[in-house]
């Protein structure tokens, strides 16, 4: 098994964006299944805490937001999911992120996106990536293993609620997601795809979404919510906001976004939350990192769809 040496190794060596063997990523995918096996649906984080969203495969913009927001283990993060497809170094982004986790476990947290997922990624970038940079499918396997062992949301001090996309008619209380059995690939409707499909909006209580997975909720869904579960905020990401953050509902609903210049050309800035001892919240708002331009790999456009 990994020890801190060669985990230090492999962080030094992910951060040249240089990935690691396919040998080596099995024997971390093993790791982090162990320790991901052990952390709940809804995983208890302590703050202070930063709180990051998607990330999708722009590398040199997550090695910015880790600059933005201070080193791990110096910083508590959480990681909303999506941290794979439409950037051109997936790769890279999930294995430094999951080298992270393993290293410091108390000290990074990473929750389930729509894109951790085996449909997803077979059609948005993730998939021909590892078959690009290995020639055969086995760390995509190894990754994809590893996606089904990640949590469905976080709590933060028993106030804040981390969860990628946001809330299901199937779930009004916490210990409703607590008694989900996470470890399959992600449902195409239920509670466990709401909660990483949905999204909040100016709409009386439920509406369909126009993603054709999850729904839109309004402002009285997640007072609700919010009330039984004696909840603060609803920390989440899933939709590119330009400005990298944005408040709903009387801030009880906080979108983070933290891809900037979204697939390389949406123009927006993106944001990191940190949440202090007592839950004070300061966005960190950064830009796009300079893109070494011969390390762009030609690329087969994915297919359009929502942003």
């Amino acid at each position: 098994m990994a020890g801190t040496a060669e985990l230090d190794r492999w962080i030094a060596k992910l951060q040249q964006c240089e990935y690691l063997s396919e040998a080596e990523v099995r024997v971390l995918c093993a790791k982090a299944r162990e320790i991901l096996v052990e952390e709940a649906n809804v995983q208890v984080v302590q703050a202070p805490v930063t709180i990051a969203g998607d990330i999708h495969g722009q590398f040199n913009d997550l090695l910015e937001l880790l600059r933005v927001g201070g080193p791990a283990p110096d910083t508590r993060y959480m990681f909303m999911g999506d941290f794979v497809d439409r950037g051109f170094y997936s790769v890279e982004t999930f294995l430094l992120l999951l080298t992270l986790k393993v290293r410091w476990p108390d000290r990074v947290t990473l929750i389930r996106g729509n894109h951790e997922s085996r449909q997803i990624t077979q059609v948005y970038g993730f998939y021909d990536e590892c078959l690009r940079k290995y020639g055969t499918a086995n760390v995509w396997r190894y990754c994809t293993e590893v996606f089904d062992y990640l949590s469905l949301g976080a709590l933060i001090d028993g106030q804040v609620f981390c969860v990628h996309g946001g809330l299901s008619p199937s779930i009004t209380t916490l210990d409703q997601i607590r008694a989900i059995d996470r470890k399959q690939e992600v449902p195409h409707d239920g509670a466990m795809c709401d909660l990483m499909w949905s999204d909040p909006e100016d709409v009386d209580g439920w509406a369909l979404s126009p993603r054709g997975a999850g729904y839109l909720f309004g402002s009285s869904i997640v007072q609700q919510f919010n009330h039984v579960n004696g909840l603060e905020l609803i920390a989440r990401a899933h939709q590119l906001v330009m400005e990298g953050f944005k408040l709903m509902f009387n801030s009880t609903v906080v979108t983070v976004w933290s891809a900037p210049n979204y697939c390389y050309r949406c123009g927006n800035v993106a944001a990191i939350l940190r949440l202090d001892e007592k839950l004070n919240r300061d966005f960190k708002v950064f830009n796009a990192a300079p893109q070494d331009e011969k390390n762009i790999p030609a690329k087969r456009p994915a297919p359009e769809y929502f942003l």
